[in-house]
């Protein structure tokens, strides 16, 4: 007999993010030599997300929809005794204790202690005596039943991707006991049909809630790895989060390797000397995210490719870039550059020539690029004119934070080569008034400009994948050569799994 309503429980499927590998992936002889992006959660975030079992359980039990029970027995001399439980609903449902522990190189624990659950609906039973004697009833009932749960969780990976197995599933009853219209000491023949009913429901429940609880930790692998493959997900531009690895499970920690390929048309991203190595993180914090260089430079190459490194500025916006300063070199530069032409008739088009190089170090993230400027005025009634054209190298420091549900990039030492200049009001450029004005707006307020623009674009996008919805504690942004980490601790959003599991019910 089967529940059609679903079993769910909450804490295995957020760490069923982190895997083990079966023998049906197979990963080159070299560990971690293709990895780009590496997930670790300690043991603290594990017993943190423990804590939403209770909730999720309950919503589990208030959404299932329980099958008819039905039964008959012999007895001598009394014929044949039959009985049918029919609209099961979970009237109150408690849970005293949770507990999980890794068990290294093995699997996640699982205690679930006194599940206490109080079940009603309506009994109808039937008495074929040996004389002809018929007896048919039908009351209403209640079951109270206290049950422990023990689940080991065995991860491995099918098409180098998360799946649970959830099958070494134990169930220990300390009490199911049927009571009849809410009578608490039932005649001797309740009493029989009792005894009768409670044996039957309890097979029924250890076989079936094990098979649902497999079940359900299958749907939570591949809701969790959706809802990852979604975060590193913006249009036509993702990343590969098939396993690189076999993951490893510590004592105190899940660790799980990733590809971190980035994915975008014709775009061939191709990476095996990957410098990850465990020891490069700690046991400290709850949460951590180590991602290679190249993940990164591949991301930021997907996106040259898809034009997305182009930046228009205008009005105000442009009076301040070139209003950085007020003397009368400034003056002077911006009455030659632009003509007397009003900042409103006047736009600045800023965009990367070529794919933007990355280089992760100590200090920050490197980012050397070629870019175009181009400023046009707009006379009334004309073609717009352009005034000023050059290309420049740039190679920028950057400082990242996340505070506040945003994120903060602060820019450090700058340099800047001009490669290409041309301005109609220095057709020789021989005038070192204009490049000099020009050099020192870009550093100290295009870069800036550009950076501010960037961050809004970033966060925004990062939210609308439901970070924002994370209470992240003192996160931190380490970059180190070759690699950066994240680290951070977290309150996780319990109603993430609770609607995924009023979706699927």
């Amino acid at each position: 007999m089967l529940w059609a309503g679903r079993m769910r429980l909450g804490t295995f499927g957020i760490l069923l993010m982190f895997v083990r590998a079966s023998a049906g992936c197979e990963f080159g002889p070299f560990p971690y030599s293709a990895t780009g992006i590496v997930c670790r959660m300690t043991k603290p975030a594990a017993l943190l997300l423990n804590q939403e079992t209770a909730q999720v359980i309950q919503a589990a039990f208030r959404n299932a929809k329980f099958p008819n029970i039905t039964g008959e027995r012999s007895m001598r001399l009394l014929g044949k005794v039959a009985y049918g439980l029919t609209n099961i609903q979970v009237n109150d449902l408690s849970i005293e204790q949770s507990q999980v522990e890794l068990k290294e190189d093995d699997a996640i624990h699982i205690a679930i202690k006194n599940v206490t659950a109080f079940f009603k609906g309506t009994l109808t039973y039937g008495y074929a005596g040996a004389w002809f004697l018929k007896l048919f009833h039908s009351v209403d009932f209640e079951i109270q039943s206290s049950i422990d749960l023990q689940l080991n969780i065995k991860l491995m990976c099918q098409k180098y991707q998360v799946a649970a197995d959830a099958s070494d599933c134990y169930l220990t009853f300390h009490k199911l006991t049927l009571h009849l219209q809410g009578d608490k000491e039932p005649g001797w023949l309740k009493q029989l049909f009792t005894d009768f009913i409670s044996f039957t429901l309890k097979l029924v429940l250890k076989s079936e809630v094990c098979n649902e609880i497999n079940f359900l930790a299958q749907m939570l692998a591949d809701f969790v790895h959706d809802l990852a493959a979604n975060f590193v997900r913006d249009e036509d531009i993702s990343v590969d989060i098939s396993l690189a690895s076999v993951p490893l499970i510590k004592a105190n920690y899940l660790e799980s390797h990733h590809k971190g390929l980035v994915l975008y048309e014709n775009y061939s991203d191709v990476f095996s000397d990957s410098v990850f190595s465990p020891s490069l993180l700690t046991e400290s914090r709850m949460l951590y995210f180590w991602l290679s260089e190249h993940t990164l430079s591949s991301l930021a190459s997907a996106a040259f490719l898809d034009k997305r490194l182009v930046l228009t500025i205008g009005g105000e916006k442009l009076q301040a870039l070139f209003e950085v300063e007020d003397t009368e070199a400034q003056r002077k530069a911006v009455q030659m550059i632009f003509q007397g032409t009003s900042y409103n008739d006047s736009v600045a088009k800023v965009w990367s020539l070529a794919h933007p190089q990355i280089s992760l170090q100590p200090e920050g993230t490197v980012v050397k690029s070629l870019v175009a400027v181009e400023v046009s005025i707009l006379p009334p009634g004309e073609e717009p004119l352009t005034v000023l054209y050059m290309e420049k190298e740039i190679t920028v420091t950057i400082q990242a934070a996340y505070a506040e549900k945003k994120l903060i990039l602060h820019p450090l030492d700058s340099r800047i080569v001009f490669q290409v200049f041309k301005c109609t009001a220095d057709p020789s450029g021989n005038d070192p008034s204009i490049r000099n004005f020009l050099q020192r707006m870009i550093s100290v307020v295009g870069i800036p400009e550009v950076i501010s623009r960037i961050e809004p674009a970033l966060t925004s996008l990062m939210n609308s994948k439901g970070l924002n919805l994370f209470e992240i504690r003192n996160p931190e942004i380490i970059t180190r050569k070759g690699y950066i980490i994240i680290q951070l601790d977290f309150s996780f959003p319990n109603h993430l799994l609770l609607d995924f599991l009023e979706k699927r019910i």
